[in-house]
């Protein structure tokens, strides 16, 4: 088994602190609000790409080794109670991956002068991040278990 391998299996064990996703959400929405704001534009294409960044680590990594669960690790997780269970980091990691293909359709309209486009695939990205952070309900994460139970039959 490769290093890898048994660091996915042992992240999968140990599993992650559901309100790490949720507090990642609320500051994923704050952004991509900055860059409905700002579109088009280059600032609103400079602020989506960070973004699109972030996701991918997520995608790539995990959730757990983005700069957002950085923040919820150093600055918010010590000052809140042990949580009273923990998550599969699978699920949130291939919502960071769905999020990662609204952010690069969103970033293609704009380059491409299609800022409809752009507009219409951030803000879908935007409601999805909104739904996990106000209501704990990770759209990716759902999705991410429909296709799984699809998958095993």
């Amino acid at each position: 088994m490769s290093t890898t391998q048994q660091q996915s299996q042992q992240t999968r064990a140990a599993g992650i602190d559901p309100r790490g996703p949720q507090f990642a959400a609320a500051v994923t929405s704050a952004v991509l609000i900055a860059v409905l704001l700002r579109a088009p534009g280059p600032a609103a294409i400079a602020v989506l790409a960070l973004q699109a960044a972030v996701f991918a680590i997520g995608a790539a990594r995990g959730v757990q080794h983005t700069p957002y669960s950085w923040a919820f690790r150093t600055l918010v997780r010590p000052r809140l109670a042990a949580p009273d269970h923990l998550e599969d980091p699978a699920p949130p990691r291939f919502a960071q991956t769905v999020g990662l293909g609204f952010a690069v359709v969103a970033l293609v309209g704009f380059l491409a002068g299609v800022d409809l486009l752009g507009l219409v695939a951030t803000g879908f990205a935007l409601v999805a991040a909104l739904l996990n952070a106000l209501f704990r309900f990770c759209l990716g994460c759902e999705l991410y278990l429909l296709t799984k139970r699809l998958t095993a039959h």
